[in-house]
Order: structure tokens, then C-alpha cells, then sequence
């Protein structure tokens, strides 16, 4: 295998960059009458290596540190995501019991004065925003780190000799990473990784790309900027006045000077929040038309209510769970148990699922076992958990019932376990006792009676 040995073009992802939705909406996104800019900057380049989405930065503070809506939302999967603890769970008969060995320390301590949880946080908390999260196993301190995404840089390698070959060839591989603190061509120290060294943890595939990840904030960008712009026309609604924007017409006698005098007239008395609810005199034949809206009329809860549900359809997260305002309109006890259990089922399982299989790759298990999680002590999933109790008490009930109409103990457990009752073979025994027909049992000796004293 070989490194790219000289710069090539690779077809990079063709979605709505962040740059692109900042022009797009300085001239199309139009809201209350008022024009909005989206402010975001990013950097994207084309490198001979397959490199992570670059816009870890412009997500963080453009979107995560400036939405109040996806803060929400990152910081609901963080600390679901940081409840759980790592075992090794044996597998020499398919899944069965969790164990730790000494082993799973570095999980538990990854660095001085973290634990797990904090471990799963910036894994997590990268995840959302890069699409990708990168765990450096240093054995020379016997500690994790965890690598900034947009610092790192995929490295694949082929067999194929000379220049005619891609990424997406069949023998195209992995075969490092390149970390530079500050980026490619930031002047920091470039080091090389081995893959055994790296935990590459991408739960959402880019499908525009073979080996990384995809933020799951990308397909959202416009219902993340467009909630900004609402927010920010609330803002101006109350610094000027708290009013309905007004279009006055003046008699077309007034001078300009006097125009300017009369309107920095009218500014000082009215303009500002202090100033609101004043009432407004015009003079000078002044004709005053309402052509805005107030927030009743452009019913803001609405507006921005359906784009938080989609940002949070995207995040995983049931907007009830995250607290956002059409959640909990409709929010009933019932509900709010359907909604955690969505949440658990078809995002936190198996994105911890999928973290466990990546940091096997730094961490290798016993033979015959693999690296599994235990939500055990998980108080969002305690509703599964107590299902789960009760189905187990069921399957206890199926198999006593099984045993004592004579099927085999062993053949029981497996049909119970696979709910397959062609797995059950008969012992040929009946009865309670399992005593064979027409057998006699042992005759039952009394106990011995003690001598009166």
C-alpha cells in the first residue's frame, strides 16, 4: 500500500454548503419585510486525501453556540449518550453475560480526572457536529484523546501501483490518519497514526464519501438559519418600538431639510424599547399605514415551531423530550413514554452500539467476547428496563410450564429464547413428577421421632 503520492481531484460532496445558504438567503429569504443574512463562514478545500466535512467550525458557532434550539438538542443526546459504562460481553455461545477485567480501566479514567461520560460527551458532542469523532489511544501515558475532527485527515492507500485508482477502488483501505493541530496547512506539527491507534466513530454515513461521516445538523441548515432570522426579527420588533413597522406619507410641499428635522424629531421621542407604546403624532398633513404585522398576526409559535420539529426529527431527539413548544402541547404521560422510548430505541442503542464496535479497534477484547455497553443504570431507558422485567417474568412462567409438561430443560430454554416451538423436543415423561407411566416411586420413609425426655 502506498500514500497519495501527488495532489488528485477527488469528487467531493456536492450538498448546500453553509457559504452557499449565507449568499442564497442575503438575496432569496425574506421575513416580516425584512432581508436576513445568514453570517457563516466556512472553508472547504480539495485535498488528495479523503478529508472529514470541514465545517466543524462554522457548525459550532454559527449553528450549536448561536441556536438555542440545537444547544437543546446536542445537549439532550450528550447526556443520554454519556449514561452508559463499557463491559465486555461474552459471546462464545452468542451474546450472553457482561464481565469487566482490568482492562476497561482506560475506558473508565480516558485521561486525568475524566470519566467515561466525559469521554462520551466529546465523542458525542463532535459527532453532532462534524459527522465524526477520532479517539487517540497513547500508550506511552496509557491515556485517550480525543482529536478534534477537523483536524484529521483520512489516509487511504491501495495496491494498485501508479496513479489509476480512487478511494472507492475494491482494495482501496484505510491506512492512517494525519493529525495537525489547526489544520491542514496551519503550520502545526503533522503526526501520522496507525489505524490501530484511532477510533473512528461515524454513526450517520456520508453518502457522498466512503470512509466518513455525515453531521446529522446538514440537512437542517435552513430551518437552523431561518429560526436565527425569526429570533432576530422578534429582537428588532421590540428594540424599535414594539410596534408594526409604519410607511408614512408626507405632502409632497415639505422640504427635504424639513423632513430630516421632523423625523429625527419623531425618532428621539419613539424609537426604542423604552420609548414604546408612546403615542405617535404626526403633523403636517403626515398620512401613517400599518403595512407590517404584529407577533400575534404573524404567529411566531407556528413559524418557528415547525422548523424546531424538523431539527429535531433530524437530531433523534423527540421534540417532548427536548422540551421544545409543539412537544409539549401535545404532551401526556403517554406520550412522553412513547417519545423515550423512540429515543432509546431508534437513537441511543444503537448509537452506543456503534461506539462500542469502533473503540474495539484501540481496545481489542478476550477471546471470545466483544466491547458492549450496559444501560442498566440508565434512569431515561428505566421504563425499557422495567418491560423488560416483565417479559423475562413471562418467559420464567413459559418455561416452568414447558419443564413440567415434560419437555427437555434445554430444548425449553432455546425455543423460549428463539420463540420457536420447533425447537422443543419431548422427554417422554408426564406428570408433575416426570415419573415414566405405570412406574412406582420410591416408597417415603418417616422422619425418626425423638425419645420423649
Amino acid at each position: 500500500m502506498k500514500l497519495f503520492s501527488r495532489r488528485r481531484a477527488e469528487p467531493e460532496a456536492q450538498r448546500f454548503s453553509l457559504d452557499d445558504l449565507s449568499a442564497a438567503l442575503t438575496t432569496q429569504f425574506r421575513y416580516g419585510g425584512l432581508g436576513y443574512t445568514a453570517g457563516l463562514n466556512t472553508t472547504m478545500g480539495t485535498r488528495e486525501q479523503e478529508p472529514i466535512g470541514n465545517s466543524y467550525e462554522a457548525y459550532a458557532r454559527s449553528a450549536y453556540m448561536a441556536n438555542g434550539i440545537i444547544f437543546a438538542l446536542v445537549g439532550v443526546r450528550m447526556r443520554l449518550f454519556s449514561e452508559v459504562r463499557f463491559q465486555w460481553q461474552d459471546m462464545a455461545r452468542g451474546p450472553g453475560k457482561l464481565f469487566g477485567t482490568t482492562d476497561l480501566a482506560l475506558l473508565e479514567q480516558p485521561w486525568p480526572g475524566a470519566t467515561t461520560g466525559d469521554l462520551l460527551a466529546r465523542i458525542e458532542q463532535h459527532v453532532s457536529l462534524a459527522g465524526n469523532a477520532y479517539v487517540y489511544r497513547d500508550d506511552r501515558r496509557n491515556r485517550l484523546k480525543v482529536l478534534r475532527p477537523d483536524w484529521v485527515t483520512i489516509v487511504i492507500g491501495s495496491h494498485v501501483q501508479g496513479e489509476q485508482w480512487t478511494p472507492y477502488d475494491l482494495d482501496a483501505e484505510v491506512i492512517g490518519y494525519i493529525y495537525q493541530p489547526g489544520g491542514a496547512g496551519a503550520g502545526g506539527r503533522a503526526v501520522t497514526l496507525l489505524p490501530e491507534q484511532v477510533a473512528h466513530i461515524a454513526p450517520q454515513p456520508d453518502p457522498m464519501a466512503e470512509y466518513r461521516g455525515m453531521s446529522w445538523m446538514t440537512p437542517v441548515l435552513t430551518e437552523i438559519t431561518a429560526d436565527k432570522a425569526a429570533t432576530e426579527h422578534k429582537l428588532k420588533f421590540f428594540e424599535n418600538a414594539a410596534t408594526p413597522n409604519l410607511a408614512v406619507t408626507y405632502p409632497k410641499e415639505i422640504t427635504a431639510d424639513q423632513l430630516e428635522e421632523y423625523l429625527k424629531l419623531v425618532e428621539e421621542d419613539h424609537q426604542g424599547v423604552v420609548n414604546a407604546y408612546k403615542t405617535l403624532h404626526f403633523g403636517g398633513g403626515a398620512d401613517p399605514k400599518v403595512i407590517g404585522a404584529d407577533m400575534k398576526q404573524l404567529d411566531f409559535k407556528v413559524t418557528q415551531g415547525a422548523g424546531e420539529t424538523r431539527m429535531a426529527a433530524a437530531s433523534g431527539i423527540a421534540p417532548i423530550v427536548a422540551g421544545l413548544s409543539e412537544g409539549l402541547d401535545a404532551s401526556t404521560y403517554s406520550n412522553m413514554a412513547q417519545a423515550r422510548r423512540a429515543v432509546g430505541d431508534q437513537w441511543a442503542r444503537p448509537a452506543w452500539r456503534n461506539t462500542a464496535g469502533s473503540l474495539q479497534q484501540i481496545l481489542p477484547p478476550p477471546n471470545g467476547s466483544r466491547l458492549w455497553y450496559d444501560a442498566s443504570d440508565v434512569a431515561f431507558l428505566q421504563e425499557d428496563e422495567k418491560d423488560a422485567s416483565e417479559i423475562m417474568g413471562k418467559d420464567a412462567q413459559t418455561v416452568r410450564n414447558l419443564v413440567d409438561a415434560g419437555f427437555k430443560p434445554e430444548t425449553v430454554k432455546s425455543a423460549v429464547k428463539a420463540q420457536d416451538l420447533e425447537l422443543l423436543e419431548h422427554s417422554g415423561l408426564y406428570s408433575v413428577q416426570l415419573q415414566k407411566p405405570g412406574a412406582q416411586g420410591a416408597p417415603v420413609e418417616p422422619a425418626p421421632q425423638e425419645a420423649p425426655a
